[in-house]
């Protein structure tokens, strides 16, 4: 949000710093330092009304009574960060350590799909099928490590990976079911 400000004199709106820095739950000074470009240089801007946290006419409303705080349109508003999630950098001497992790992973927890493993670890799906079938070119010198204890990646993601094959699971063993319940009753 721009506001009208001496300096610059960039204008989209006429609030004042004190409405801005009450809807912001910010102190007034902090905003005018924003709006100075004092402190917070780093800062992205964010836009309240493409999110529907405000409406055009709720700042036009707010700019024309400057006694009139502006109004949150609803508080159930998620802001998510777009940037894409950026690859951790393995070392050299853990890379090694990645067939290894698969390994327990295929045996610890064999309900994961390889392309789950393959994601969690960071090695290819044909890497991950081919230590599966035991046809791995150095099956013979792997020995099972714990991913997490690698520090390869958080024990979060192993049970959101395991908690996601769960429901695979439940939800074949369904299909399964009706396609069973089906020939039942087609007979």
């Amino acid at each position: 949000m721009v506001i009208k400000h001496e300096k610059n004199n960039r204008e989209n709106t006429t609030l004042t710093f004190k409405q801005i820095a009450d809807f912001c739950k910010l102190h007034e000074l902090e905003i005018q330092g924003i709006a100075d470009g004092e402190v917070a240089k780093g800062i992205k801007a964010y836009n309240p009304i493409i999110s529907g946290q405000l409406t055009r006419e709720e700042i036009e409303l707010s700019s024309e009574d400057t006694s009139r705080p502006l109004k949150i349109k609803s508080s159930d508003i998620e802001i998510s960060n777009t940037e894409k999630k950026i690859k951790k950098y393995i070392p050299l001497s853990k890379r090694q350590d990645k067939p290894d992790s698969a390994l327990w992973l295929i045996k610890q927890h064999n309900i994961l799909k390889d392309s789950q493993i393959a994601k969690l670890v960071g090695i290819t799906k044909n890497s991950v099928t081919s230590i599966r079938n035991k046809s791995y070119w150095n099956y013979n010198n792997l020995s099972p490590k714990d991913p997490v204890a690698l520090n390869l990646f958080a024990q979060k993601d192993l049970i959101e990976a395991i908690e996601k094959a769960e429901r695979r699971i439940k939800r074949e063993k369904k299909q399964k079911e009706r396609e069973k319940l089906f020939q039942q009753t087609s007979n």
